[in-house]
């Protein structure tokens, strides 16, 4: 991956630190993925109460300082019980929004035409955020047990937030519209913006697609032929890295105008890599191809579509991001609660069903997206 080139008023190691902050906000809310089963044990719940943890954090992602999302992880890690808890999940992910403050912001101060990179590079670090952490927290767990994972987190993302303080440059809008305004003119952009709704759309049943995986993945490794500990779990989240480092190329496609052979490629990826994970619930080979296969695929989709959505109408970068990534992550969120669901019908294979389904509808609206509006 090259190195980012500075902006006006962002340096490159501001970018860098951005891409650092985003990981860790939004890594913070997949710590829980591989630990499933070693919560479970810990609170004396059943592993279907535990996976709840998913959803909520999903939920409160779209819903949402980087400060408080600390205090967040910090609760988790102390938890007695847990309500306890799904109370800290609730607040990291609430204020874990800091990150999609800061991906318009990269693209508001590159140079022109480098904005689609810009938005890849501060998303290759929200994507290895979300990506690493699942990995980081099996090992942690493993070495010093599960909840020193929440507890180093919360260090390491107060001195971030601290150092973003000293090194962001300050707001340059003299006029800053009020909060109420600010919201009512979202729901005008998703009225008035058909390209934000249907990109809008299809990354949310795309991530909707994978969140089953997330949601279920460590229950079937745990429990399943492999039976897998926290540590291994979490190491096969590695192999998925690969589909952060797509995030630059796809943003430079977007810039090129190049935009629907990623968008085409995330599609076919998200599609095929389903049967690779139904076979992989007894064959570690298998799965780790299609861990790879599935964030190669929702990254394309979800790069192109965001950093094209911040082409849509550049004076509204902000709030067209905030409509688009709460659409997102509400996908993710349903199809973390649609997967435990499934999980408790029919297992595995019921999972792999639903996520073929979402697969196929993220296929056909991108389909659909590319033949009424130009990418």
């Amino acid at each position: 991956m090259s190195s980012p080139k500075s902006a006006p008023g962002l340096g490159a190691s501001s970018l860098l630190l951005m891409a650092l902050a985003c990981g860790l906000c939004a890594g913070g809310n997949y710590f829980n993925q591989p630990l499933l089963h070693s919560i479970a044990q810990h609170f004396e719940v059943a592993e279907s109460a535990a996976a709840a943890s998913v959803t909520l954090a999903q939920v409160a992602y779209a819903c949402g300082l980087m400060l408080l999302a600390a205090l967040g992880q910090a609760l988790c890690g102390l938890a007695g019980n847990l309500n306890l808890f799904l109370l800290g999940t609730l607040m990291a992910g609430l204020f874990s929004v800091a990150a999609q403050v800061l991906v318009p912001m990269a693209a508001a101060l590159a140079q022109p035409g480098q904005g689609g990179r810009a938005v890849g590079w501060v998303m290759s670090g929200l994507l290895l955020g979300i990506l690493l952490a699942r990995s980081v927290a099996g090992v942690v767990s493993d070495a010093w047990g599960w909840q020193a994972v929440y507890q180093g987190a919360a260090l390491l993302m107060a001195v971030v937030a601290l150092w973003l303080w000293k090194a962001l440059p300050a707001s340059r809008n003299p006029s800053p519209t009020s909060y109420p305004q600010v919201l009512g003119s979202m729901w005008q952009l998703l009225r008035s913006q058909p390209g934000l709704r249907q990109r809008t759309l299809v990354s949310a049943l795309a991530f909707a697609s994978c969140s089953v995986l997330f949601s279920t993945m460590a229950l079937q490794l745990a429990s399943g032929p492999l039976g897998l500990d926290d540590g291994q779990i979490g190491l096969i989240g590695l192999a998925g890295a690969a589909g952060a480092l797509v995030a630059t190329q796809a943003g430079r496609l977007v810039d090129k105008g190049l935009g629907r052979i990623s968008c085409a490629i995330g599609a076919l990826a998200l599609l095929l890599s389903w049967p690779m994970l139904w076979w992989g619930g007894a064959h570690l080979g298998w799965f780790v191809l299609g861990m790879v296969v599935i964030d190669l695929g929702l990254q394309c989709l979800n790069i192109t579509n965001q950093a094209t959505v911040a082409q849509l109408l550049p004076a509204a970068r902000g709030r067209m991001n905030a409509v688009y990534m709460t659409g997102y992550f509400t996908g993710a969120a349903a199809g973390s609660a649609l997967g435990t669901l499934a999980w408790r019908i029919d297992g595995w294979q019921g999972a792999c069903v639903l996520g073929v389904a979402l697969a196929v509808m993220a296929g056909l609206g991108t389909f659909s997206m590319r033949k009424t509006h130009r990418l």
